[in-house]
């Protein structure tokens, strides 16, 4: 290829990522539900016409990133090429070929131009509620956890199939925002499709064929490259969680050979009667997370690159099959990198981070007036982060949500949703593990109904009797905390109730320490202690 043909291509490929990057935007602009418009939990993309992923928004989270590549094969599988037209969107929700639970839905939109397919647009984002019994892992199968949506149309020839939108309307706590929802991705993968439109009648393109091949064959030549310098052979790893109602361990091996890094989760201990459940499908999507961020975190995520990675598993914890509950399917979801990192330490060691809280703190409050009173009823979702374990030549990032990358709701949105306040909100001192380099910081949050309400939480927390381990001699984390105001324990899992007048505390784990504690600097202690990030009776 030519000097000039090279830069064409480049400059081509800088416009589809402004594409995806203005598909994604669409959809935080106009989403109905807090956790889209405020912590970004979505992903957008493009794909070819054979349904390989192209180009990723930066804007979205592995889980969705990973299985949607995974997803748009599915709805090509199901729905045939003959009855797709201009103006059609594809949706569902099925946990094993979307995003492993029924709370994210997932659109997928052909692209034609002139009459012919030349790529497919899918976004994938949270919704507020799907009915049943909400998001929480009581449910003891899939079909208590609330409606499920085959991979369908939910507008051909840009039409919207009004029956769908009435049975959703029917079946759900929160019907405007959910259906708003749906409007917001279908106007997400629209927006995709008319830039691509307009940058390839600019450009005089009648395909991708060619930029496809371009992304993808350097895209190959860089993986082959890395995974090339990566010792070979196979590491192992465990590490125990706290579960529902009893510990689960989680067991993986990482297999590195010049084809490829393989991830074998034999030995995880087997599928729960609770709704703890990971399907394969996001299992695998965070396992390939892992190993990107560790072979080769500067070449772009797409079907080439994500085609070095293999996972496999019988069935277990995560790799649940139907009908099992899987609502809580990102609890075990996020300890999948702490896993797999833990495996590829053995073979790389100094160079990957400690553990960190891994799980993000969902909370789920349903609010609403007490017995004979009058006020609101409101379902309000909130996303919250404890430390990130510290890194090698770094102190830990506090408050931040790795691996899912989601931000942190802010209090005043929050509290928008429903009679609802939150008291305190900061940082919880003490809660990194000690190092030469200091674990992330948990967090602290207070939360109340407004006078006169009541309301029952779902808790979806894990690291709370299993801390986050610290790494090469670092300590542990601290971990987690769910009690009442007067001191009245909570169950780290469940649907549980707190009455009016009392207050909802949350003590978030903190990240594990990375090194020996002895040879951190005076220096960094004392700026720990200014800024109160340890206590003066700390380290």
């Amino acid at each position: 290829m030519s000097d000039i043909s090279e830069i064409r291509m480049q400059v081509m490929w800088n416009r589809l990522i402004s594409v995806v990057e203005e598909q994604a935007l669409t959809l935080l602009r106009t989403a109905f539900s807090t956790s889209v418009r405020e912590s970004g939990d979505l992903s957008a993309g493009v794909f070819d016409p054979r349904g390989q992923m192209l180009a990723q928004a930066v804007t979205g989270t592995p889980g969705h990133v990973n299985t949607m590549a995974e997803a748009v094969l599915h709805f090509m599988n199901e729905i045939p090429r003959e009855t797709m037209f201009e103006g059609d969107t594809y949706v569902t929700n099925d946990p094993w070929l979307g995003t492993g639970h029924l709370h994210d839905i997932t659109m997928v939109s052909p692209s034609f131009l002139n009459g012919e397919l030349v790529a497919f647009f899918a976004c994938t984002a949270h919704v507020v509620d799907v009915g049943g019994r909400g998001f929480g892992a009581d449910g003891k199968s899939v079909y208590e956890e609330g409606i499920q949506i085959p991979i369908m149309k939910f507008a051909e020839k840009g039409k919207v199939n009004f029956d769908l939108v009435r049975i959703l309307r029917a079946n759900v706590r929160e019907p405007n925002q959910v259906i708003g929802d749906f409007y917001s991705l279908a106007a997400c993968n629209e927006v995709g499709h008319r830039r691509l439109v307009d940058m390839m009648k600019e450009i005089g393109l009648a395909s991708l064929d060619g930029l496809g091949e371009f992304i993808f064959s350097r895209t190959r030549d860089a993986m082959v490259e890395r995974i090339k310098a990566m010792p070979k052979g196979s590491w192992s790893n465990a590490l125990v969680t706290d579960g529902y109602d009893k510990p689960v361990k989680l067991a993986a091996t990482v297999t590195v050979r010049d084809a490829g890094v393989e991830v074998d989760f034999t030995g995880t201990d087997p599928m729960s009667r609770w709704g703890i459940n990971c399907p394969i499908i996001y299992s695998k999507a965070y396992a390939c997370y892992a190993l990107k961020c560790v072979v080769a975190p500067d070449i772009p995520n797409n079907a080439a690159s994500l085609a070095f990675f293999t996972v496999s598993s019988p069935v277990n914890i995560l790799n649940a099959v139907r009908p099992a509950p899987v609502a809580l399917r990102h609890i075990f979801g996020h300890m999948v990198p702490d896993l797999v990192l833990g495996a590829i330490a053995k073979a790389m060691p100094g160079k990957i981070l400690a553990e960190g809280a891994g799980a993000l703190w969902n909370i789920h409050i349903s609010v609403r007036p007490v017995s004979g009173g009058s006020g609101r009823r409101a379902e309000v979702l909130m996303f919250n982060s404890g430390g990130m374990g510290a890194r090698p030549g770094l102190d830990g990032l506090s408050a931040t949500a790795f691996p899912s990358g989601v931000h942190t709701m802010p209090i005043e949105a929050t509290e928008h949703t429903g009679p609802i306040v939150i008291w305190r909100k900061e940082l919880r001192p003490d809660s990194g593990g000690d190092g030469e380099f200091r674990g992330g910081l948990g967090q602290v949050i207070e939360i109340e109904a407004i006078e006169g309400h009541e309301f029952d939480f779902s808790a979806m927390f894990d690291r709370v009797n299993h801390p986050a381990h610290g790494r090469n001699g670092g300590g542990p984390g601290v971990a987690g905390v769910v009690r009442l105001d007067d001191g009245t324990q909570m169950r780290p899992k469940g649907w549980q109730h707190v009455p009016a007048g009392r207050r909802l505390i949350l003590q978030l784990p903190g990240g594990g320490g990375y090194g020996d504690p002895s040879k951190r600097s005076t220096e960094a202690r004392a700026n720990d202690r200014s800024k109160e990030y340890i206590s003066e009776n700390g380290k």
